[in-house]
Order: structure tokens, then sequence, then C-alpha cells
């Protein structure tokens, strides 16, 4: 930390912590030889000693114990310890990524803030090292940058050795040449770092995982880079934080050999009673401590008289994976009706098709729904990406589009667009194995799609079928009764499931519904195409055969 003894020289440093940008200093090393040695440099402590009495040197700066040193929890003692104490078999740490998952309030903001400083100017600082936290927004990634300052500014050996430049949320050490640096998603210079802490705060909330690709693999040129996530739960299983829990359980329960990857996870089981103060246990490792059970509680009541803000209750609060949103078909509703669909048993039967067609570089769908004897339903569905699309799709949206396409749950057509006659010809084979009564229809890009039927001279009856709540009401209302009477199944098809995971519907002021691509999260192509198809099923069920009168644009036969 500087020259000591005899002929002991002033160093370079801030003038004064927080001060002009660039503007440096000196500090006496003489003075400061001095000067009794820090908890953290007593002998014969482990490394995630020293780490915890360095955060307990640092000062709460907001709330009722603002003025009072931190206390490190057993509960945040124990994720230190499992962080820093294990090693390799060369004596380095062992652990390299490490999560810590639990409900909001939980003193996440100060244990971050605690973690970076020792990476900066503590126990774990290196020379020349790099600190970087990110977070989704600039706001965000100030609250950790804000809260660091706080800390320093109330810490007399350490604020006179740090540069604070507040415009660009930096620290600079001028001890080590240490830098700490705060990113969020917009953030575009990434190239030529090298950190040597990496913490990613809420990044359940972020959008992709780009910023996370781009930050993660930067650390090569560290001895001993560490990664650390903490955040609630993302809201659905795809998210690629989920994913990323998901593989921690994994080694948890030993299906997987990773010992440098550590997951603390305190979460709520999905079937606990919500309104139970155990149950909120589970999720806040620090509830009647500084996360308030008064609030908690108020909370809680809310939620329950509430309907609506239960789910964004047990998501945020109980670090439950659940989606805040409201949507159309709940989770356990849909996977209720996953069945067994044998698409060989299938064949020779009739059956009735929704397609929707996506743009040239996205999803497009084709749903057949075969009717049984007692007013159910099985679902065949088939879905089309560019092959060139689909690492794109699968880094950009955090989706496994191309995951999908290697299980043959998408079909992967040649080039960068889809190619809609490779579509049609698929339909032209579906053709020769099921007698599809009718294709319902959005007229969007069909015109090309019908000049495609003609020139492959597949024959199959079209029917327009508008996307308004003249349509799509009954069509709605017939895929929720089928959901409900447990009367379909899907087979549990992954993209198929996943689009209904994203689906929000419309309202008119009559009560119709219809399926709102604007504000759905997400792709929803497959359940759009699946609702026209019973939508169709039942219409000619009324009906008991396809005349004109009864089509909006009639049925059209194409024959070479």
């Amino acid at each position: 930390m500087g020259t000591r003894g005899p002929g002991a020289r002033k160093s370079l440093a801030p003038v004064q912590p927080g001060g002009p940008q660039g503007t440096l200093g000196f500090i006496d090393e003489a003075e400061q030889a001095n000067k009794k040695p820090p908890a953290w440099e007593a002998a014969g402590l482990t490394r995630s000693e020293r780490v915890i009495a360095f955060i307990e040197s640092l000062t709460i700066t907001a709330g009722p114990l603002a003025g009072t040193k931190l206390v490190v929890r057993d509960w945040q003692r124990s994720f230190i310890r499992d962080l820093y104490d294990p090693v390799a078999e060369d004596g380095a740490r062992l652990v390299r990524t490490a999560i810590l998952s639990m409900a909001r309030k939980n003193g996440k903001t100060g244990l971050l803030a605690g973690l970076a400083l020792a990476h900066l100017v503590g126990p774990e600082a290196e020379s020349r090292g790099q600190v970087i936290s990110c977070a989704v927004d600039r706001k965000q990634a100030a609250i950790l940058f804000d809260e660091m300052v706080a800390m320093l500014l109330r810490h007399e050996d350490l604020a006179p050795r740090v540069n604070i430049l507040a415009t660009q949320k930096k620290i600079v050490d001028a001890v080590t040449g240490s830098i700490y640096m705060a990113m969020s998603a917009d953030f575009r210079s990434i190239h030529g770092l090298s950190p040597t802490f990496l913490v990613y705060d809420e990044c359940a909330q972020s959008r992709d995982r780009r910023l996370w690709d781009a930050v993660s693999t930067a650390g090569g040129a560290r001895a001993e880079p560490l990664k650390v996530l903490i955040s609630t739960q993302a809201d659905n299983d795809l998210h690629w934080f989920s994913q990323m829990i998901d593989y921690g359980i994994d080694v948890l329960e030993r299906r997987i050999k990773d010992p440098t990857f550590l997951l603390r996870l305190y979460a709520a089981p999905d079937k606990a009673d919500p309104w139970d103060i155990e149950t909120w246990r589970l999720g806040n490792p620090a509830l009647d401590d500084f996360r308030s059970l008064a609030d908690m509680t108020e909370l809680a009541e809310r939620a329950r008289r509430i309907p609506s803000f239960e789910a964004s209750f047990r998501n945020l609060n109980l670090n439950q994976r659940i989606d805040a949103n409201e949507r159309f078909i709940p989770a356990v509703e849909w996977d209720a009706c996953a069945g067994t669909v044998d698409r060989d048993e299938l064949i020779g039967r009739e059956c009735y098709a929704g397609l929707d067609l996506g743009s040239t570089s996205d999803l497009t769908a084709l749903v057949l729904v075969f009717p049984d004897k007692v007013g159910g339903f099985d679902v065949l569905p088939f879905f089309w990406c560019p092959k060139d699309k689909l690492k794109e799709r699968e880094d950009v949206a955090g989706v496994p589009y191309w995951s999908w396409s290697q299980r043959g749950h998408i079909e992967a057509t040649p080039g960068r667009a889809t190619d809609h006659a490779y579509v049609v010809r698929r339909i032209g084979e579906l053709t020769s194995d099921f007698r599809i009564k009718g294709v319902a229809y959005d007229r969007w890009r069909i015109d090309a799609f019908k000049r495609d039927l003609g020139n492959e001279g597949v024959d199959v009856k079209l029917v327009e079928w508008g996307q308004g709540f003249k349509d799509m009401g009954p069509a709605v209302d017939a895929l929720e009764g089928l959901v409900l009477q447990r009367k379909l199944r899907h087979g549990a098809h992954p993209v198929m499931t996943w689009c209904c995971s994203n689906v929000i519907v419309a309202r008119d002021p009559a009560g119709n519904r219809k399926l709102d691509k604007e504000r759905s999260r997400e792709k929803i192509d497959g359940v759009v195409a699946l609702t026209m198809a019973l939508g169709l099923a039942r219409r000619f069920e009324e009906e008991q055969e396809f005349r004109p009168a009864c089509l909006s644009a009639g049925p059209l036969v194409l024959r070479r």
C-alpha cells in the first residue's frame, strides 16, 4: 500500500475525495506508515475473514442505522466464505462465477458495495485492477456507485487515496492504480476491458444477454477473475439469468460437476402459502432485520386483497419465478394440458389449420388441430425460421431458437429470409398425411403465399381470418374453454409453450377479446395460429360444411 520506513516519500493521490475531475495531490506516506494497520490485515485471517473485516470497517450511509458500522450477517458471512475460501490445487481462489438471488430489499446494495470496494481498495485489490458493476440502465448503475462513494467518504483511511469522477461514474485508487467503472446496457466501449471483479446488479431485469456476454468473457488476462450476479429471479424459464440459476441448481444437486460455480438461492417454493410468514423467510434472509416485517406484511395484505398484485408480490418479494404481467393462460393451466400427441396416430385423420406468416426474417407458424370424439383436440404445431437468423435470435433475444432447431422443434429454411415456397412445399407434404379441411390465415403477406401455393400445385382450402374482435373473440373463448376443461393436448411443444407465455389479450367495451401482438412481450405466432385453427374448427362444427356465404373472402382452391 505504498512505501514504508525511512525515506518514505509522498505518493500521488487526489487532493480531496470527490474533487475536480483529474485533480491529483499528495499523501504523506511516512505519516500513513505510523498508523495502525487496518483490521483486515491482521495475521491469521482466512481470505473470507479479511473480506468480512474490510466490509465491517465500512459505515452505513442511509436509513435508521446510518452512521454505524456494517455488521455482516450470518447468511452473508456464509456466502462470502463459500465465495473466497475454496482453493484450487495451485492455491488460487476456486470460485469464478457466483449467483446470490433473493427477494428485494434484503441489503443487496450494501453487500455489493462492500464486495466491490474490497476488490478496489481492500484486501482483494490488485495492481491496476478493474472493478466493474453492470446494471440494466444508467439510473440503476448509479445506485451502486453512489453507495460506494458515500462509504469511501466516511472512511478516514480510504478517502484520501481515491479520486472520484462523478460524471463518468468512475473511482480511481491512486495506491494500486485500480479503477472502478459503472456500466449499463447502453455501454458500447466494452472491448479492451479485463475485469478483476465484475458484479451484475438486478440482471433479471435485462432484456437480453448481450452486456453479460460482453463483460463476462473479458477477464481472461487476470489470474483470479471473479463474477458475481445478484438479483431477484426473472419471471420466466427462458431468461438467461433463469438458465444460469438452473445450471447452478444442477451443480448443487451434483448433476453437473463445476466447482468454479456458486449458487446461493433464497426463494419460496411455487406451491408454498404466499401469505405465511415462514414462506416469506425463505425468500428474504434479512426479514425482520433490515428487511422490514411491517412493510412485508403490508405488501402481502394488499396482494391478497387485490388479485392483480399477487404475481408481482410473489416474484419480487418471495423471489419466485412468476410473471408479474397478467397472462392470458396461466402456466399451470397450460402445463396441465400437455398430454401426449403421437403424430403417427394422427395420420389420415381430419384436421383444421391456422397459419401465421412471419416476416421474412422471423418466425412462421402452422398449427393443425385434430378433433376427437369427445369435443377435445390434439395439437400438432410447425414452426419455421431462417437458418442464418437462428443463432442471432438466440443471442439477441435470449430465446433458444438455435437449440430448438437442433431438436426439431423449429424447421430452418435456407438463408437469411424465410422462403415461403419452402413452407408451401412442407404444407403440400402434410396434405398427403392428414385430411386438412381448411387453413385459416391472417391476410398479411398472403398474396405472395397464394402465388407459391399455385406454383407448387398445393390443393388446400384457405379461409381468411380477421385479427379483430369479430373473428378472434369466439376463437379466443374456444381456446380458453378447451384449456380450462382439459380438452386440449399440445404435447408440451416448447416453442408453443413459449408463445403461450408471451400472450396478452385486449378487450373491447363489450368484453370480447383478441390476441394483442403489440402488447405481448415476445412472439405469439404459435398461439395466433392455434386460435385461428380452433376458431375454424368451431365454425365448421356449427355450419357442418364450408359455404362461401359464411366466409369473408370465400374458400380458395388452387391447383396447378
